[in-house]
């Protein structure tokens, strides 16, 4: 997994830890005991979305008795859903000394809401990475064909201790739980096979996780340096076919969750806008009575809005005066989602404000205050207003053409996921700075650039467009924020991304109002479930593209257990919104049975990022 590098960490990885060594917290890994040569390797997966913590998917060569584990024979492929975002999937192939090849892949929906599936194929000249059956990121390179010893195929969900790399974590989020819902091995078998890319693979086995299958896999009790977590059999447990993979304290063992809700914090947005943070998903009735939300000096909240992560609520009120500091308190009776639910006790906590930034805002990303750029900073915790996420800082004593400002250009980061900027909701021009200073050819550093899920550069090759040690800027003209945060997110092609400097300009406020717009694509439980004879699917359509307008091609169908289509309830454009939409078999000959109901956005044979494909299942019950 990415942050394990040093020689030292990696010898002590393939050893137990005594009793001794017995770490606070528990985590959960459960392996194939047979070790697989390439294939197309599946699960589907509804990921933990908690700060601090990993969900992951991976294969991982762990050694034999003919061919023992060594550093330089390291072969892993890996899917790792890190909770600190809400919109991204990172894949990496470790190769020989530790080396990491990562890519943060951008995604349309938040991984912790749901369950998607998501995919590999790894063949000797290829592999690749697929969600919900659309490739999404191919690696071709030379060091894909190192690849080549065989690897088990695991599941894990523990504690990394970086917090550059995780975010910081908080024991308040505990428990925390991954949910996987089935896994599957495609043989690869080129020429031979039916389903995959060319169709060359073919089924092996599928794992549906309605109980531990102890022929096929085991249970893991080691640890390793670098987790904070101890790997613990007990974490690993089966209910209603779900596989669920606990992260625990040494004293809540299991998937249970006795723990109720609590603030993580409570953020002023503005003077009429409150975000309270939950420690877990609250239940949508009790997290959105107004009443329960007293704040110091403020005669009521006038409204409590449950958003689209099921763990913030924003609060409407009446004007704060944020230079008094003033505290939130929540009155008891929040429930979470657990089966029974937790109510929380009373709970208080202070507000802290968010400045509202100065326009035009320039970073000196990775520098100090210079001229009108201010420095930069680490986005870590919730009292951040802008930073980086991931990386780590680098600089050059050089001279930088196509500038006056070397400075800016002097300085940058190296190997970030995401650059986050707190600004009001609005519409802005944003600026790019970037110069490379010490790689000397083209095709070694490439990367995208996604501005607000949108991706507004392709491929940069800095060296290969501006040449070494000269300054370029990229520039996206009309970005739309909707939920008071600028996400730029860098997903590397080759290499690693880097950047130099950031320029914000306000070009319009109009949408300051309408944070109710969804920011992830979802598609719900349909209700009721089971039914007879109606049923309504609700989906949501966010904004996507660079005008609130924009339309987007949506399809919602339903199909039978065989894979037939039954009915099409939509086939046209939608505005972003939440829809609801009604499935009537009032009409209709449908026995009783189980049906499929599947969301499309989009073209699907785009890359993700532009195009949404989920599939849910439900019961009609006559």
């Amino acid at each position: 997994m990415k942050k394990i590098s040093l020689v030292a960490v990696l010898i002590i990885m393939v050893f137990q830890f005594s009793e001794v060594t017995a770490k606070n917290y528990k985590g959960a890994e459960y392996r194939t005991k047979e070790s697989f040569l390439y294939g197309r390797f599946e699960a589907s997966f509804k990921a933990c979305g908690k700060e601090g913590t990993l969900s992951t998917m991976f294969t991982y060569f762990d050694g034999t008795a003919e061919d023992p584990w060594a550093n330089n024979k390291w072969n892993e492929i890996d899917i790792e859903i890190l909770g600190r975002y809400r919109n991204d999937v990172q894949y990496n192939t470790i190769t020989s000394g530790s080396t990491n090849h990562v890519r943060h892949q951008p995604v349309n929906f938040d991984p912790a809401l749901d369950y998607h599936t998501y995919a590999f194929e790894w063949t000797p000249d290829y592999i690749a990475w697929f969600i919900d059956g659309v490739e999404v990121y191919r690696q071709t390179e030379s060091f894909v064909k190192t690849v080549t010893r065989a690897q088990k195929l695991m599941f894990n969900m523990w504690l990394p201790q970086w917090t550059d790399w995780m975010g910081v974590f908080t024991e308040q989020i505990l428990p925390a739980f991954t949910h996987y819902d089935w896994a599957a091995y495609y043989k690869y078998s080129p020429g031979n096979g039916n389903y995959g890319t060319g169709n060359n693979f073919t089924f092996s086995w599928r794992d549906d996780f309605d109980s531990f299958d102890s022929n096929r896999w085991e249970k893991a009790t080691h640890t390793w340096g670098g987790n904070n977590s101890d790997m613990s059999p007990d974490n690993i447990n089966f209910k209603d076919g779900k596989m669920i993979l606990s992260l625990t304290t040494s004293s809540e063992l299991g998937a249970g969750d006795k723990k109720a809700p609590t603030i993580i914090s409570a953020r002023a947005i503005n003077e009429t806008k409150v975000q309270v943070f939950f420690s877990e998903e609250v239940e949508k009735a009790s997290a959105e009575t107004a009443s329960k939300y007293v704040l110091a000096g403020i005669p009521e909240t006038k409204k409590a809005t449950l958003l689209d992560d099921n763990r913030t609520v924003e609060l409407d009120v009446e004007k704060i005066d944020l230079a008094s500091s003033p505290n939130l308190i929540v009155l008891s009776g929040i429930k979470d989602k657990a089966n029974p639910a937790n109510s929380s006790v009373t709970l208080a906590k202070a507000i802290i404000p968010t400045p509202k930034p100065k326009f035009p805002l320039k970073i000196n990303v990775g520098g100090n205050d210079y001229n009108d750029f201010i420095a930069d900073r680490e986005f870590k915790t919730d009292t951040a207003n802008y930073g980086y996420m991931e990386g780590s800082k680098i600089s050059s004593v050089v001279d930088v053409a196509n500038t006056t400002d070397d400075v800016v250009y002097q300085a940058g980061i190296n190997g970030l996921a995401k650059y986050i900027v707190r600004v009001p909701n609005g519409r802005y021009k944003v600026r790019l700075l970037f110069s490379e200073n010490t790689i000397t050819n083209t095709g070694i550093r490439v990367f995208d650039v996604y501005i607000q899920g949108k991706q507004v550069v392709k491929a940069l090759d800095i060296v290969k467009e501006a040449g070494l040690k000269t300054a370029i800027e990229k520039v996206a003209d009309d970005v739309l924020v909707t939920n008071y945060m600028l996400d730029i997110h860098f997903a590397a092609l080759l290499n690693t991304a880097i950047i130099n400097g950031i320029i914000i300009e306000q070009i319009g406020t109009d949408v300051e109002e309408h944070s109710s717009v969804p920011t992830n694509f979802q598609l719900e439980q349909n209700f009721p479930n089971p039914f007879n004879p109606e049923t309504t699917i609700r989906y949501s359509i966010p904004v996507e593209t660079r005008h609130a307008s924009s339309l987007q091609y949506v399809t919602l169908k339903i199909f039978d257990v065989i894979g037939r289509e039954v009915t099409t309830l939509v086939d046209e454009h939608k505005q972003p919104g939440v829809y609801d939409s009604q499935f009537s078999t009032l009409n209709s000959q449908l026995s009783s049975g189980v049906y499929f109901y599947q969301l499309r956005v989009g073209d699907p044979s785009l890359r993700s990022g532009h195009s949404f494909v989920q599939t849910k299942k439900m019961m009609l019950i006559k």
